[in-house]
């Protein structure tokens, strides 16, 4: 039976424009399945039903109906805040907090015209890849309610897959946004470096926020309305040229052009952590190759930059990251172990080590820049790696004791998405493929600073083929 939350984003926002649907009709049904099916799913940590009512009721008076994504329901990640509402970083240490500021990314989004229906899950502070909080219910992954979502944007891809909203805003500070779509059978779009408003400074600039969508077309929307209004933040793309509207809608819709792809499945971890690729990534990598050789690219292998620097370097920013969160002795008490051990670590290093491990992320930055897409390297205009290196971890695999055992299980699990982060560049994940089992299984396309029309257009034209907005997982 067809009912809204199947069509797109795009397409529901068609159906506003012309009148077929209103803004209010529209958010209650999206209220109406997250009150019957988050309890179960897990996916928002907060539901604004009287809040997002109103914003609906008031939109025909306040915002043009031409706006990027008027009348749209979304919901911020539970990491951004909103001024006047509960904001607890997901941690219990401040679970009493009311944000007194709102950040830009959600002025960002409100001033294109959605509408926030709450929070979606995220786990402590954002720093696993997974969302499974202690002392609250982990959020589950639509297509197998015993696995999990990914994360840290976990909640967003679960809302998303579930059809609970149409798409949705993430945070990726080192493949938060890309792990969970892969996970969920969504795309999962992280910008170039300074494109879109930040949640919050990150050290190294590891974190972007992008989209976690059904389609490539809703994707490329949602960012397209990210950079549309920048809420008084200069970044990478205002410092060049102005935005311009639906710059990556065009390439997204219309998925033209013949590309030259490179194929990688290293990572930075290989040495270091023994990377071994499940056999349904690797299904999901050949089965996308071989559709891109049939749609007239070229395919060639490409090198990697060295990297035997990079996990301890990669390790000393994420734990001196944590150095930094406002807690203080009684706060710390009440986090998780894994936040805490980050925190406790983070703060014991030695300034040197971190102006080492700063110096040898931009040394790989520019490594594989001039590698992949220099006049040095490969010259490619994308290159192609797995999304993930195994199939969706069973809620509960993660060491939730241990820090050091629970980095490395991260590691083994996403190895291809955190040196993206490092390296600023632009990336899409893609679900192309479904195991015997019914899981998703995706690739991932990364493409030079600002080439995100590149590994849409490229995105795009799977999907004409594959047609994945079109799997629903079989209970939602």
């Amino acid at each position: 039976m067809f009912e809204l939350h199947h069509l797109s984003a795009q397409e529901q926002w068609d159906w506003l424009q012309r009148g077929d649907i209103t803004p209010v009709e529209l958010v209650e049904h999206y209220l109406s399945r997250i009150e019957r099916l988050n309890p179960e799913l897990g996916a928002f940590s907060r539901i604004d039903a009287d809040h997002a009512l109103d914003r609906a009721r008031e939109l025909h008076g306040s915002v043009p109906k031409t706006a990027e994504l008027w009348g749209l329901p979304i919901a911020e990640k539970e990491l951004a805040r909103r001024e006047g509402h509960s904001w607890t970083g997901g941690s219990r240490a401040f679970a009493d907090q009311i944000a007194d500021r709102t950040d830009a990314i959600v002025s960002v989004l409100d001033e294109a015209g959605s509408v926030s229906l709450g929070a979606t899950t995220a786990p402590e502070f954002g720093f696993p890849s997974y969302t499974e909080p202690i002392g609250r219910p982990p959020v589950r992954n639509p297509y197998d309610g015993a696995l999990g979502a990914g994360g840290s944007s976990g909640g967003a891809a679960a809302a998303v897959a579930a059809g609970l909203l149409p798409f949705a805003p993430g945070s990726d500070g080192g493949g938060s946004v890309r792990i969970p779509a892969a996970a969920t059978g969504l795309v999962g779009l992280k910008p170039t470096r300074g494109l879109v408003p930040a949640t919050a400074p990150s050290l190294a600039e590891l974190v972007a926020n992008g989209a976690l969508a059904r389609t490539v077309e809703d994707a490329a929307m949602l960012v397209d309305a990210m950079t549309a209004r920048r809420a008084g933040e200069i970044g990478f793309e205002s410092a060049l040229r102005p935005p311009d509207p639906g710059r990556l809608l065009g390439p997204a819709v219309y998925g033209e052009g013949r590309f030259q792809i490179g194929v990688s499945t290293a990572s930075p971890w290989d040495d270091s952590h023994g990377i071994t690729l499940d056999a349904a990534a690797r299904t999901a990598l050949d089965e996308a190759l071989a559709l891109i050789g049939s749609r007239g690219h070229g395919v060639e292998e490409v090198g990697f930059p060295d990297a035997s620097r990079y996990p301890a370097a990669f390790r000393t920013i994420w734990q001196a990251g944590a150095a930094a969160l406002p807690l203080d002795d009684t706060q710390l008490g009440l986090v998780e172990p894994l936040t805490a051990w980050l925190v406790r670590e983070g703060r014991a290093l030695p300034v040197v080590r971190l102006v080492e491990a700063l110096s040898a992320l931009a040394q790989f930055e520019r490594d594989l820049i001039r590698t992949w897409f220099g006049t040095e390297g490969a010259r490619v205009d994308a290159v192609i790696t797995p999304a993930l290196a195994m199939t969706p971890r069973p809620i509960g695999w993660y060491d939730a004791e241990d820090g050091d055992r629970n980095f490395a299980q991260q590691v083994e699990y996403t190895p291809f998405t955190s040196f993206v982060n490092v390296s600023g560049l632009p990336a899409v994940t893609l679900p192309v493929s479904v195991t015997a089992e019914g899981l998703p299984m995706g690739v991932q396309l990364i493409g030079p600073p600002g080439g995100e029309a590149t590994i849409l257009s490229i995105g795009r034209q799977l999907e004409r083929v594959l047609q994945w907005q079109r799997r629903h997982p079989p209970q939602w």
